[in-house]
């Protein structure tokens, strides 16, 4: 043990003594690596960002909604045909709710998009969330300041508004936004609450952190005077429960739709699993792209690292004939080799370790990124198996060489 110890403790020294006696010639050979690494590193940071950022921007709308709607978010469905089904109204939408005995909250939504205006800062096509007071229990949502609205403002239509932390942020900058007026479409609405940061760049207008909430009455009152469709959100009690809440909801909103038994649905309950499955899709080709990218960075440099051991092994052919000669055994050479090849792909696998991480932080001004362990794990695991089998093919011609034959070399 001690033996075979000493010999790997003395090919490194050998091996990190090439390296250094030719430095260029090394640092050249682990370019290829450093690229390779570097888009392995940076790929594993940016989807493990993603999916972070993707699963609190899902949780924070909540993970147990139905959203029933006449459109279907994800279906091959005609969208003309879609399109020319009966609205769902508020009075279907009302008469739902008293119906409905497993939910834990129902609320309608309403989508429509205007300018915000505080003093001189703007915000400018917003996405405006017209709902009840109900709707802030089918969301994870966390207040930085104030509340949601009332049972009360959300009864009366008042003009009241809670912002998203993107949205007061650009509008308030430094101020307290709490107890503000601020114009939509040039309407005074008063701030009462103003959400944490909740959502994912992934989102985009429909990230909770770029909307403002209003009453759903208020949106009718004021931007959709002819009461265009409804989307009504159900919370389920537990994510158990979600089939038994979608069974119950499909059967009373063909009830409510006066639909005959042998009528087609003319709605659709969608589920945050449609976005997830497409959002998964995407995240699939990114990552092929990504490994393709990477497969081919590690391959011109494993490819380099093998040329370049093989003129290593070359030039030092007089050396392996004396080290031979003298009773090194196979073994012996070939872990020699193997090691050196190894030390200068870790060397350029740490560097594009080094590199990724540093590029990440850059990145993560725009888009999410996020360094786990398993990133730094997979990255030093790489690279020793690039060295190791680059490595292979030279250490076995330095390994077999005939020592009588090496020690006449010039």
């Amino acid at each position: 043990m001690r033996h075979h110890l000493f010999e790997w403790k003395e090919g490194l020294l050998i091996a990190l003594n090439a390296i250094r006696a030719n430095k260029a010639r090394s640092i050249l050979t682990t370019l290829g690596i450093v690229i390779g690494i570097c888009s392995v590193a940076l790929m594993a940071t940016a989807i493990n960002g993603i999916d972070k950022a993707f699963v609190e921007g899902i949780s924070s709308l909540g993970a147990d909604n139905l959203h029933i709607d006449k459109y279907a978010w994800f279906s091959n469905e005609d969208f003309f045909l879609m399109r020319n089904r009966k609205n769902v109204t508020m009075d279907q939408f009302e008469r739902f709710k008293k119906l409905a005995k497993l939910p834990l909250a129902v609320a309608p939504t309403i989508l429509t998009v205007h300018k915000v205006l505080f003093g001189d800062n703007y915000v400018e096509g917003t996405l405006m969330t017209g709902t009840t007071d109900e709707y802030v229990r089918t969301t994870n949502f966390n207040f930085g300041r104030g509340r949601f609205f009332s049972p009360v403002e959300s009864n009366g239509a008042r003009n009241v508004a809670v912002l998203g932390s993107e949205v007061a942020a650009h509008l308030f900058e430094k101020q307290d936004p709490l107890a503000k007026t601020v114009k939509i479409d040039g309407i005074p609405f008063r701030v009462i609450g103003v959400l944490d940061k909740q959502g994912s760049t992934l989102l985009g207008n429909f990230n909770p952190d770029n909307q403002v909430y209003i009453p759903i009455g208020t949106v009718f009152k004021y931007f959709r005077r002819n009461r265009d469709t409804v989307t009504i959100v159900v919370r389920a009690p537990s994510t158990e429960m979600i089939n038994a809440t979608k069974e119950e909801a499909l059967g009373l909103m063909r009830r409510v739709r006066g639909l005959m038994y042998d009528e087609k649905d003319d709605f659709a309950i969608n589920q945050q699993e449609g976005l997830t499955e497409n959002y998964n899709q995407v995240v699939g080709v990114i990552k092929l792209v990504g490994l393709f990218i990477t497969g081919l960075s590690l391959l011109v440099g494993a490819i380099g690292i093998m040329n370049i051991m093989f003129v290593s092994v070359k030039e030092r052919t007089r050396e392996i004939g004396i080290r031979k000669a003298i009773g090194a055994k196979k073994r012996t050479i070939m872990g020699q080799f193997l090691t050196e090849a190894a030390v200068i792909c870790l060397i350029g696998g740490l560097v594009g370790l080094l590199l990724a991480i540093g590029l990440s932080m850059i990145i993560n001004k725009f888009l999410p990124t996020s360094v786990q362990m398993n990133t730094v794990i997979l990255a030093i695991t790489i690279s020793l198996l690039t060295g190791i089998v680059s490595g292979l093919a030279p250490a076995w011609t330095a390994a077999k060489m005939d020592p009588v034959e090496a020690l006449r070399y010039e």
